[in-house]
């Protein structure tokens, strides 16, 4: 991209234009394409990724092969594997340099020891590296790897047609990282009367000439403040300038971020949560995220994304933001509203990010259970969107690995779990699930009023059609599906259920007149391949 084009693309309309046009000159000249494009196919509009919790999963390869192992070192059996289970992106979370004012912290704050004590019982100290989102600077952490090896990394995986995702972390710094002494105006900064009120959102920390500096902790306004972090301000052109050179830096090594609670530092949400510390300092006239977007358009921008926040966040460039809400409903066991949410614009759908798990939720099996794990899965799995699975998943973990520890207590995979999964993926890497088109279907009564539990859909592209019905409540559950007419070509329709190896044929006459008669188990699903028969 040149410097003129990245003039047009950002409306500088403050005070700081010059200065700031001087600095996008600047970084212009360095801003590479995207890594590996011209070998890598487009991404499928429906990818598959996959989260790793890096240090840990380091530490059980280690132990498995016997030694001390970094990035560099991972068998590339590993990478294999991914690529066979058909996943498109790699996550790998908590790989920058960790803070060691976080770590101490992490140490010593008790009211973490309970959730220490239940995902490691026995700990100690030393299984307390400290959070991956205080970090001290944006460097690979020396345990983990350097700048070279995830160059390598990155090459490693396109090669095997995958993309590597980082964490981009823009709400907050550690509280000891650099910009603390450098720039203590990149930080929302307080005064001492108002640290005398509320000292449990403050910390006292040193400028580089000395003086004191009152800095806030980061924080999301519904929760309690982040005592191991130093919350940034983003009102201050210095530090969006700066945030905008380390995305740079990052873009080098990966081809997209999950950006952690990315709503934060939208400026309407922004300015309500630091009302009371920014005074009269002016709202920025664009939001930074939209100018991030714009300057690394080849970046895949993923944004952990709560409060409503998802939509407007897409429209700043996210290409996805998570879904929790569709989460939360199937959790909840809320049916209609899983129904009523998968109503929703066709597009914001398609740039949304499902899960059953990652690091910030409890493991999906300790959740659901078995009982209600094939039907979860099954349509987490082929619901348009990213589909999000973390490391430990599929085989069925129970604990969730607390972020501040190094690793879990070990756990059995469960074998029932695994086959699950392992059908599940390798039905779902057909092209219809990734770039087809897809249908809600209604599901019609049968006369048993059952039908209300049973959410159906149909993905169909150049090399087939599939018909996903799920039922996600306890019952037995009873429906019809009834097709448009250009689905009903020929004698009629074979419906083969991939997942549980049978098939079955319906005259067109009939499927015209009655529909597709559904009857399912609490709980069961059916991924069907339609074939018309001649």
């Amino acid at each position: 991209m040149s410097a003129q084009a990245l003039h047009s693309a950002v409306l500088l309309k403050d005070e700081t234009r010059e200065p700031r046009l001087a600095q996008l000159d600047r970084l212009a000249a360095t801003v590479p394409a995207e890594a590996g494009a011209d070998t890598l196919p487009p991404l499928r509009l429906h990818p598959q990724l996959y989260e790793i919790s890096t240090l840990p999963w380091l530490l059980r390869l280690g132990k498995q092969l016997g030694r001390s192992i970094g990035i560099s070192d991972v068998p590339h059996t590993e990478w294999e594997r991914l690529r066979a289970l058909g996943f498109d992106l790699v996550y790998l979370m908590g790989v920058w340099k960790r803070s060691p004012e976080g770590r101490r912290l992490s140490r010593s704050q008790i009211s973490l020891f309970k959730r220490y004590d239940e995902c490691l019982p026995g700990w100690t100290l030393n299984d307390v590296p400290g959070s991956p989102f205080s970090i001290q600077a944006y460097e690979p952490d020396p345990s983990i790897g350097t700048w070279d090896d995830f160059d390598a990394l990155h090459r490693r995986l396109h090669e095997l047609g995958m993309r590597l995702i980082l964490d981009v972390i823009p709400n907050h710094t550690g509280p000891d990282h650099h910009w603390i002494t450098e720039h203590p105006e990149y930080y929302i900064r307080g005064t001492l009367a108002q640290y005398r009120v509320n000292p449990g959102d403050f910390f006292i920390a040193e400028n580089s000439s000395g003086g004191a500096e009152v800095i806030a902790y980061g924080r999301d306004p519904n929760f309690a403040p982040w005592t191991d972090t130093a919350q940034l301000n983003y009102f201050n052109p210095g530090l969006r300038a700066a945030m905008v050179e380390q995305i740079r830096r990052i873009n080098e090594i990966c081809d997209g971020a999950r950006c952690d609670m990315a709503m934060l530092i939208l400026n309407d949400h922004f300015h309500q949560t630091w009302e009371s510390v920014l005074g009269s300092t002016p709202t920025p006239r664009e939001e930074f995220w939209e100018e991030a977007t714009r300057l690394f358009p080849n970046f895949i921008w993923i944004a952990e994304a709560y409060s409503d926040s998802e939509w407007a966040l897409q429209q700043l460039g996210f290409n996805f933001t998570y879904d929790k809400r569709l989460y939360d409903r199937l959790r909840d066991g809320f049916v209609r509203d899983v129904y009523l949410h998968l109503k929703a614009d066709l597009e914001f759908q398609r740039r949304s990010v499902r899960f059953l798990e990652n690091h910030d939720e409890a493991r999906a099996a300790s959740v659901f259970g078995k009982s209600r794990l094939p039907a979860v899965a099954v349509l987490a799995s082929t619901v348009p969107g990213m589909h999000f699975f973390n490391d430990g998943q599929f085989e069925g973990f129970q604990k969730q690995l607390v972020v501040q520890l190094s690793h879990a207590q070990e756990e059995s995979a469960d074998p029932e779990i695994q086959r699950i999964y392992e059908k599940v993926l390798t039905i779902t890497d057909s092209p219809e699930f990734h770039n087809g088109v897809w249908k809600l279907l209604e599901v019609k009564d049968t006369g048993e009023r059952t039908n209300s539990d049973l959410i159906a859909y149909r993905w169909s592209d150049s090399s087939g059609q599939k018909l996903v019905v799920v039922n996600l409540g306890a019952s037995n559950s009873t429906g019809r599906i009834y097709f448009d007419d250009n689905v009903l070509s020929g004698a009629g329709l074979r419906f083969d259920d991939l997942l549980n190896d049978r098939s079955y044929e319906r005259p067109t006459a009939d499927l015209k007149r009655w529909g597709l008669f559904i009857k399912l188990a609490g709980f069961g699903a059916h991924i069907f391949d339609v074939k018309s028969i001649a």
